[in-house]
């Protein structure tokens, strides 16, 4: 167990005290748990490769903890009215896809292993400054109006974008296509 393994399962932990302050209408709390959250997120990544503390179960629970995060918060934003429910239930169908494929992939005897393409850093990276915009709207009583909307429509593009770009690569794994070569999704 190292030391950004640590903080990883502490971020993990964070999750529903992030929702459970949401719910409740306490969007001080719930924006400063996020970025704590992010903050950590940094931090647990700067020590594992600074000090060489970088591991397999951290290579799975560090986005597993991100995803999470991102999830929970989109979701309760979706059904308190936040965000928009076409762009929740577009980021949660889109985490399902992938999650599906590199099941059934496994199943199959085919494993995939999953690189992110660039098009997903900057659909996540999206959904960040997005869900820490309305989360600092409601904590500080503030309103960006026209970054909100920008921020909602960029994001539905990127995660439509990122859906399509994961299953034409699965799709040419699954197929075959350059046998011999172990494409990644």
């Amino acid at each position: 167990m190292t030391i950004p393994n640590l903080i990883t399962i502490l971020r993990l932990l964070l999750v529903p005290a992030v929702v459970l302050a949401m719910l409740q209408a306490r969007w001080d709390w719930a924006f400063a748990g996020f970025v704590i959250a992010g903050v950590s997120d940094g931090v647990d990544g700067f020590i594992a490769r600074r000090f060489n503390q970088q591991s397999r179960l951290g290579a799975y629970l560090d986005p597993m903890a991100d995803k999470l995060l991102l999830v929970s918060v989109f979701v309760v934003m979706g059904f308190i009215g936040q965000l928009p429910l076409w762009l929740v239930v577009t980021m949660v169908s889109r985490d399902a896809l992938i999650v599906c494929a590199v099941l059934l992939s496994t199943v199959m005897a085919h494993p995939v292993e999953i690189k992110p393409f660039l098009v997903s850093k900057a659909n996540t990276a999206v959904q960040i400054v997005l869900a820490a915009v309305v989360l600092g709207e409601l904590a500080f009583a503030l309103h960006l109006d026209p970054l909100r909307p920008a921020l909602i429509l960029l994001s539905g593009v990127l995660t439509v974008a990122s859906a399509a770009a994961y299953l034409v690569a699965w799709l040419r794994h699954m197929s075959g296509y350059g046998e011999g070569s172990n494409p990644d999704i």
